[in-house]
């Protein structure tokens, strides 16, 4: 059975940071994609970032780039790994809740993926 535990989450003054985790188990870490969204009440959820185990590649949204960065543990056992967002310079606009989401498939499939989070708060003030 796929879990992703997200956690970290929290409130921060706009230019701070806060680091992600999700805790991933119940799949073959090497054979699927991982990634981060987040939602705002009243607005679509948007595709932060993207970790393709496959290749290693890692995908960005334009609103993100430079500031969030993507990571994982790498860890040798399989049973459980972590991937992490890193968030610097946090702004107002940034306050959602980030969900974890994976599938077996690439980060292209992101907006279809199977496997959810329960999400975590970010709240950033001005």
């Amino acid at each position: 059975q796929v879990q992703l535990v997200e956690s970290g989450g929290g409130l921060v003054q706009a230019g701070g940071s806060l680091r992600l985790s999700c805790a991933a188990s119940g799949f073959t870490w090497h054979e699927n994609s991982i990634g981060w969204f987040r939602q705002t009440p009243g607005k679509e959820r948007e595709g932060v970032s993207c970790l393709n185990m496959l290749d290693g590649s890692i995908f960005y949204a334009d609103f993100v780039k430079g500031r969030f960065t993507m990571s994982s543990d790498n860890a040798e056992n399989n049973a459980e790994n972590t991937v992490f967002l890193q968030m610097n310079s946090l702004e107002p606009e940034d306050t959602a809740v980030y969900y974890c989401t994976a599938d077996y498939s690439d980060c292209g499939d992101l907006q279809a993926f199977r496997f959810w989070g329960q999400g975590t708060q970010v709240t950033v003030s001005s």
